[in-house]
């Protein structure tokens, strides 16, 4: 828990303020405590759309449908007031773990307690459904556990069975992973209480197992199995629930039982009043009564007094952190992440401020301890760069920091990690994740909180559209990469048709690119292709290699991962082929030219990063040079992929952000069109925020531009940065522009070629 911020209430209807338990882009949710001594969770919504009546209306709806569920396993509303200048919405304090957060980080639980899990859940949908509702977005996260059950959380999206959603046309509400196939396919407005039982058989299957039963990855992927595809229950050994599940996960909704119905076929007995947690392994056990030990702390919380909004902020050094969750918002405690850093980024270490004193903040949302370490390292070297680089300036209006989150590549942690960047409102956008399954995963937290998420190494073909268009993909997708494959393989006298091997121990990455490739040739050429798919582990490619040839490929496209490009590369090598191969950006790792050898020699790679380095001495690149020098000097090192690409990101939004307060300071509507020169190097051509509502652009009282502001103004921006110039479409936010990067393995490293070559026409 955070201490009170400046200008938070001290008092809100009855309820003593202690403290901040987080908070998104729509309100902060508080710890507070009644007159009586109860605590609550207080969801109080922000100012500027207080003012929203759709907002209010979704608000009020929310508020409805939670104090018509009267279950012990489901959170009760205490107190609210959806109708004052400053709404509020009051829930009884729970403290304890999310189910998600358990099994991250104690593993599936055993039979007894997914028993005791699935029985008292199906007791509060009974309740949900008896008070005429459905809850819409049952998952792990919305489970609370305590020592005598769990409760049910987040009515947000609730609604009526009978009611029309106030959502766009075909949106799709709730959690890819535990969406029933009817909202799955868009259809959530017409979602009954049959929907909330295969969700609640997804969540069952997910604590027995620790995996969603449709998997992860891709949304749209994950979508299509939800409706098409069996669950994997591997894993489940007990028989009678296995069967259950079966049942609940079933494709037709009327084949599925009524939550009511669960409450009887479950066996198991549950925790009786004052039972203690031994419906749980000790480890959890030991990890609510921690949570709720720490609740001893509370008395010694500093009285609450209300403070002008001139009285400086504590240090965050001083700031008191409890672990605990409430009401559905997390608070994280230290070491949750493993690399945790709030820093000046002057270059000699100092703070830096400006001469307003104004310090903000970009977030880094980085893999730092997992499979793509180096790539996040690199990212995240780019972005103190580009901080150092606009700290330097003595005109600076502001003065920037770097945090830095660390999720591991894990899915699970990523969230966590965007929903720490979403509650700090000093955090004006993030950079990252680096992953295309951690990206996937971390998108909800940070719409809902309206904070702009600019990625440049997630390069999955498409991301669920969401609500508040806060996710930028900097980079060119793996479709936009095929096109720059089949101009440098193809538009060739020598070459006719394309061997395309994708192998599926490259996952989506793999699939999406030699999918995309195999599409595209007959789109952008008179050549064809022969593609082959090989499952994941074949250690032998020397049978696929020879079809491939045999079919008369007198080029070739591996896609996949090192390992694997290593393997085609020694099968190639053994035949008398001679023509051009060419293996995706993901194969171009040290383990590659350990593997291949001298068999590596030659083959090419288009990556969408360059090389800083190598670029820093050719003429008409703005910034690179410096860029490579700056660099060496801090880091002791040549920039490494993706490094330039998040500097010039960087570079992007604090261009924007100084545009958007120069233009509140002039009170003016913001840059209409002339370059300027960039605080990264770059130039920008400026940008008119537009979209959104003009009350979430409404600059705070220290002149930070509303996050709604800033994403209109990055989707319009337009900016030339080391790697490429920075555009985005309208409709998805995704780059602009084929540019990418050529490269060649030669002499046991891999050689920069420069800009992949684009065809005449």
């Amino acid at each position: 828990m955070d201490a009170l911020r400046p200008g938070d209430p001290a008092r809100i209807g009855g309820h003593r303020l202690l403290g901040r338990l987080g908070a998104g882009g729509m309100g902060v949710v508080y710890l507070g405590r009644t007159e009586a001594g109860a605590l609550a969770a207080i969801k109080v919504i922000l100012p500027e759309y207080a003012g929203d009546e759709d907002f209010r209306t979704r608000f009020r709806r929310e508020a409805e449908a939670a104090r018509r569920v009267d279950s012990p396993w489901a959170v009760p509303v205490t107190g609210a007031d959806t109708e004052s200048e400053t709404p509020w919405l009051a829930t009884e304090f729970v403290p304890g773990p999310t189910l998600s957060e358990v099994v991250a980080r104690c593993g599936p639980l055993p039979t007894r307690s997914v028993h005791v899990l699935g029985r008292l859940l199906s007791r509060a949908l009974t309740a949900v459904h008896g008070a005429g509702l459905v809850h819409r977005d049952v998952k792990p996260g919305n489970v609370l556990l305590t020592a005598d059950g769990p409760r049910l959380i987040d009515f947000g999206i609730a609604r009526a069975a009978e009611a029309t959603a106030l959502t766009a046309t075909g949106l799709v509400v709730g959690t890819p992973g535990f969406l029933p196939p009817e909202q799955a396919t868009g259809a959530g407005a017409g979602a009954g209480p049959e929907g909330d039982v295969f969700s609640l058989g997804c969540l069952l299957a997910y604590a027995a197992t620790g995996r969603p039963p449709f998997g992860s990855g891709a949304v749209d992927a994950l979508l299509y199995r939800t409706v098409h595809d069996e669950p994997d229950l591997a894993g489940v050994d007990d028989p009678a629930l296995r069967a259950l599940l079966g049942e609940c996960l079933a494709k037709d909704p009327a084949a599925r039982p009524a939550a009511a119905d669960l409450d009887t076929r479950i066996a198991e007995d549950v925790p009786g009043d004052g039972a203690s947690a031994d419906w749980l392994p000790e480890d959890v056990a030991r990890m609510i009564a921690e949570r709720s030990a720490a609740m001893l702390a509370l008395p010694d919380i500093e009285a609450t007094v209300s403070t002008s909004a001139t009285t400086p902020a504590p240090a965050p050094a001083r700031r008191r952190f409890l672990a605990l969750a409430a009401g559905g918002a997390v608070a994280l405690g230290a070491g949750t992440f493993a690399a945790v850093r709030l820093i000046g980024d002057e270059p000699d270490g100092r703070s830096g401020a400006s001469p307003a004193g104004r310090r903000w903040v970009i977030g880094v949302h980085a893999d730092l301890t997992g499979a793509q370490e180096a790539a996040g390292r690199a990212q995240e070297r780019g972005v103190r760069l580009a901080v150092d680089r606009f700290n330097s300036r003595t005109d600076k209006p502001f003065t920037l920091a770097v945090k830095v989150l660390d999720d591991g590549g894990d899915p699970a942690r990523s969230v966590r990690v965007a929903e720490e960047f979403a509650r700090d409102r000093d955090v004006l956008a993030v950079i990252g994740p680096t992953g295309d399954a951690a990206t996937g995963a971390a998108l909800p937290a940070y719409d809902e909180a309206v904070l702009p998420l600019l990625t440049v190494s997630s390069l999955q073909i498409s991301y669920p559209a969401r609500v508040n268009a806060a996710f930028f993909q900097a980079s060119p997708s793996y479709a936009a990469l095929s096109m720059p494959i089949v101009n440098r393989l193809l538009l060739r006298p020598d070459v006719e048709r394309l061997g395309v091997l994708i192998d599926r121990s490259g996952g989506q990455a793999a699939y999406q690119a030699g999918y995309a490739t195999n599409l595209m040739t007959p789109s952008l050429t008179t050549g064809t292709t022969h593609p082959r798919v090989v499952p994941a582990g074949t250690t032998d490619l020397g049978p696929v290699i020879a079809d491939l040839l045999g079919h008369r490929s007198d080029a070739l496209f591996y896609a996949g991962d090192a390992a694997g490009g290593a393997r085609a590369a020694r099968a190639l090598a053994a035949t008398p082929f001679e023509g051009p191969s060419m293996a995706q950006h993901t194969v171009m790792r040290p383990e590659f030219l350990e593997r291949a050898g001298e068999t590596a020699e030659g083959w090419e790679f288009i990556a969408p990063f360059t090389d800083a380095g190598g670029v820093s001495g050719e003429p008409g690149v703005p910034g690179a040079a410096d860029f490579a020098a700056a660099h060496r000097k801090r880091f002791g090192a040549a920039p490494a992929a993706w490094s330039a690409e998040a500097y010039d990101v960087t570079g992007l939004v604090a261009q924007e952000v100084a545009a958007l307060v120069g233009s509140a300071a002039k009170g003016g509507a913001g840059p209409t069109g002339s370059p300027t020169a960039t605080p990264s190097g770059g130039t920008s051509s400026g940008s008119t925020p537009s979209g959104g509502t003009p009350s979430a652009g409404t600059p705070s009282a220290d002149g930070r531009p509303g996050r709604a502001a800033l994403v209109a103004a990055i989707a319009a921006s337009r900016y030339k940065g080391i790697s490429r110039t920075y555009a985005f479409d309208e409709e998805r936010q995704q780059l602009v522009g084929q540019d990418a990067h050529l490269y060649r393995a030669e002499g046991g490293r891999y050689r920069y070629l420069g800009p992949a070559p684009k065809p005449k026409s």
